[in-house]
């Protein structure tokens, strides 16, 4: 398994939420709902997304992150109350990082009319709920059935140690033009979602996550993008080979000596190559990819330590306990106690 696969297993796991969004202006969303990752995209018409100050109280930085110039859609297109605006058309796609809050609207001057917040609970600035008033059938809702405006919306409520070391390397809100990325997938979407058939969550859990792979995959390739070490590795072909040896076999006891000839260069070769290219020793890798995946086993209700220990690579329950703690402060008891179960 790598990264990327492991960041889309908490996803499937448990069900991404996902909604056809209809509006006709004047229209308004205040996103509270803290998921840890949102995919928009446009169907029709034109939507303003909202970061920072201007986005209401508690927003984060406020960076927007995208390729385009001028005043076209996917591009920077102003400030509203010291926060920043990208202004999406059609095709085009945003991927938001949590927890921090945003804004999605037809103009940023329009007033907040809903507020998601977590749980999928929506009520009006005031806490009335509107789950009911603004459902218009099968995954749709919003205040008009064929609105001017109309976005495909997914939520991911992973919350791993592995999705963790993506989610840390993506600004607060990246943006993809129509023209940047297979914008095909946003019509198989938009077909898929309003289907009631047997099977039709898992269906949408699959297109969903083949949308949001396709867009990292796209970003990450950016120099800008300012990808995770072990992401820019992967093309290297020795550098490359070593992490997916780590990522796919973390419990064979490897050493740096193995790890070469599994690459076929010697041990400071590797060892030089692939510090300078990961930003870490081979070893120092392994160790944290190692208990990054322990993390998230001990989510899973029936794991026991010792099984997670040696699915990770460790000799006992005793030696996994002593090096989760040095990593995390915590036991692994202690963060099961902690974590949400699947």
């Amino acid at each position: 398994m790598d990264a990327l696969s492991g960041f889309l297993d908490g996803p499937r796991a448990r069900g991404a939420h996902l909604l056809r969004v209809s509006m006709d202006p004047p229209w308004s969303v205040r996103i509270e709902d803290e998921a840890p990752l949102s995919v928009m995209c446009v169907a029709r018409g034109e939507a303003r997304v909202v970061t920072g100050a201007g986005s209401g109280t508690g927003a984060g930085t406020g960076t927007v992150a995208g390729s385009g110039t001028g005043a076209g859609s996917g591009t920077v297109a102003g400030r509203a109350a010291g926060g920043r605006m990208v202004t999406l058309g059609p095709g085009d796609l945003a991927v938001a990082r949590g927890p921090d809050p945003y804004t999605v609207a037809d103009d940023p001057a329009t007033p907040d009319q809903a507020v998601i917040l977590p749980g999928e609970r929506c009520v009006t600035p005031d806490g009335t709920d509107l789950s009911e008033a603004m459902s218009l059938g099968v995954r749709t809702w919003g205040n008009a059935a064929e609105g001017a405006s109309v976005m495909l919306v997914g939520t991911y409520q992973m919350r791993g140690e592995i999705s963790r070391r993506l989610l840390d390397a993506l600004p607060p809100l990246l943006v993809l033009t129509a023209r940047e990325w297979n914008s095909g997938m946003t019509s198989m979407l938009a077909e898929e979602i309003v289907r009631d058939e047997p099977g039709q969550e898992a269906v949408l859990d699959r297109l969903l996550d083949l949308v949001l792979i396709s867009a990292l995959r796209l970003w990450f390739s950016r120099p800008e993008a300012h990808a995770p070490g072990w992401f820019r590795a992967l093309a290297d072909p020795v550098v490359g080979q070593a992490v997916r040896l780590l990522q796919n076999n973390p419990a064979h006891p490897w050493t740096v000596a193995r790890l070469a000839a599994g690459t076929g260069v010697s041990r400071a070769a590797l060892a030089r190559r692939f510090t300078a290219l990961v930003g870490e020793p081979p070893m120092a890798y392994l160790t944290g990819w190692r208990l990054a995946l322990a993390a998230d086993l001990l989510r899973e209700p029936d794991a026991t330590l010792g099984a997670v220990a040696r699915k990770v690579g460790y000799g006992s329950p005793f030696a996994l306990s002593a090096a989760f703690k040095r990593e995390y402060g915590v036991s692994p008891q202690e963060h099961r106690s902690a974590s949400p179960t699947r």
